[in-house]
């Protein structure tokens, strides 16, 4: 071998080893950086300015296991939809009470049969009748305050769909741009690791909202579809809209047209489903709690209410009363109409006649809300005779169970606090997935251990190049004294 070519493949050695070193730290200080994948020089043996021997750097390699990172990213959705329904679903549960809460709609029920009983007790006492007055009102304040708070989390649920998709739209956009970005770095054999790195966490922001699967493109390019087979991204990405609804009612449903679904160049994905193929992740979780969840819960809370006016209406529990003739209880003044039901607990209100806050008279409660004039002040039987009716099971509307009117409220309690546990097992056991398949890609990234011994042999490549160049010198100078 010739001075000339010891000191090339001395000089291509120090390159590598100061690369090799730079590939090590990078590695090292970004150990626990997400999205992070571990580098590696591939090097191979050949000329160097045509002078044989030597060595190279033939790529710098990014691994990442991308079967367990396609498995954390469904989990990824998985989670994040369970999460959000946990957490509505608890938030729901807090905001109705539970069957001992005595703000609770069972328990102001309770405390309206015992201002009824003590009413009853000694129902000449003016007092005594206006405190049933006041209690019913908790009651109808109850339904009313309920009816807005599931409202309030269907507006919250349809404003996280607005976010979910302005967040989806804009990760797809800067998807494509990496991807344009890697494809002409590569072309000009630039290292793209860091756009690779930057790729794969706005993957990940995109796999929280919808479940997706990544595919493998030219030149280090991926496409993105859904699980259920939706292109996302295929050379270039979709775009989704969605039309945010400001206020929403009890009687406002995607069927009806008064809530938006998410649209593809303005076609709706379904309009059954308003979410179409997308349904999995954190959107999914946010149309099932806006259109079936929160719908289905406030259908309850209505025919408690529809309940309540029918057992009050009844003439059998009032003789003063007629068929179609308003009860103690309303719905804003007028008889209870099984065709409009939808929304009823806003509006149910006590009958103004024994309202006295409004001008009315407390001895109806006692006589009888039609009755044409005072009865004895010492007669209960109207007062029995509503007690009763609430411990009578009956059931008003069609399909409704055969329930008295606390036990109905306790069947509500018990399924949304049933919902809510069945929620939080299912994010248990999916977190507890996601923490397993987060802890296996979390072991092939950087193992600090084996980049430290790595940088020990660095270490010793580079002094046994440098002796080499050091020792070229040498003979060089000793040639030159001949």
């Amino acid at each position: 071998m010739s001075i000339s070519s010891a000191l090339n493949n001395a000089l291509s050695g120090l390159s590598v080893t100061s690369r090799m070193a730079e590939t090590v730290s990078s590695n090292l200080s970004n150990a626990l950086t997400d999205g992070y994948g571990r580098r590696s020089l591939e090097l191979s043996s050949g000329q160097i300015g045509g002078v044989g021997g030597g060595v190279k750097i033939e790529a710098i390699n990014r691994f990442v296991d991308a079967g367990i990172l396609a498995d954390r990213r469904l989990a990824d959705a998985a989670l994040s939809g369970q999460q959000q329904g946990a957490q509505t679903l608890n938030r729901l549960e807090q905001t109705l009470g539970g069957p001992d809460d005595p703000a609770g709609l069972g328990g102001r029920l309770a405390q309206f049969e015992r201002a009824l009983i003590s009413a009853a007790s000694d129902p000449a006492s003016e007092t005594r009748l206006a405190t049933v007055v006041s209690r019913l009102g908790d009651v109808t304040d109850t339904l009313q305050a309920n009816t807005r708070s599931i409202q309030s989390l269907r507006q919250e649920a349809d404003g996280a769909i607005a976010r979910d998709i302005d967040v989806l739209n804009n990760a797809l956009i800067q998807v494509e741009n990496l991807n344009g970005d890697i494809l002409r770095l590569k072309s000009t054999g630039n290292d793209v690791s860091a756009l690779l790195d930057a790729r794969q966490n706005v993957v990940d922001q995109i796999a929280e909202i919808v479940p997706i699967r990544e595919l493998p493109r030219d030149n280090d390019t991926i496409g993105l579809m859904t699980t259920t087979g939706t292109t996302l991204l295929d050379g270039r990405a979709v775009q989704f809209s969605f039309e945010r609804t400001p206020t929403i009612t009890a009687d406002m449903t995607l069927a009806s047209g008064a809530l938006s679904g998410i649209t593809l160049d303005g076609v709706p994905l379904d309009p059954t489903t308003g979410i179409g193929r997308l349904d999995g992740g954190s959107l999914g979780a946010s149309f099932a709690m806006r259109d079936a969840t929160l719908v289905e819960a406030q259908a309850s809370l209505d025919e408690i209410a529809a309940d309540l006016i029918a057992r009050f209406q009844d003439p059998t529990n009032d003789p003063t009363l007629t068929a179609g003739d308003v009860g103690l209880l309303t719905d804003q003044g007028s008889p209870l109409n099984t065709a409009d039901v939808p929304g009823l607990a806003g509006r149910i209100s006590i009958n103004a006649a024994a309202d006295p806050a409004v001008g009315g008279t407390l001895s109806l409660l006692r006589d009888g809300l039609n009755a044409a004039a005072p009865g004895p002040t010492g007669n209960a039987a109207q007062l029995e005779r509503w007690i009763d009716a609430l411990g009578a099971a009956r059931a008003d509307l069609p399909g409704a169970a055969s329930r008295s009117a606390a036990g109905r409220i306790a069947d509500f309690t018990a399924q949304v606090g049933s919902s809510r546990l069945k929620a939080e097992e299912k994010l248990s056991f999916t977190a507890a997935r996601w923490d397993t398949l987060r802890e296996a890609e979390l072991t092939t990234g950087v193992d600090t251990d084996l980049e430290l011994q790595n940088l020990l042999r660095v270490e010793q490549a580079y002094a046994a190049n440098a002796r080499v160049i050091q020792t070229v010198d040498f003979m060089m100078q000793r040639l030159m004294e001949i």
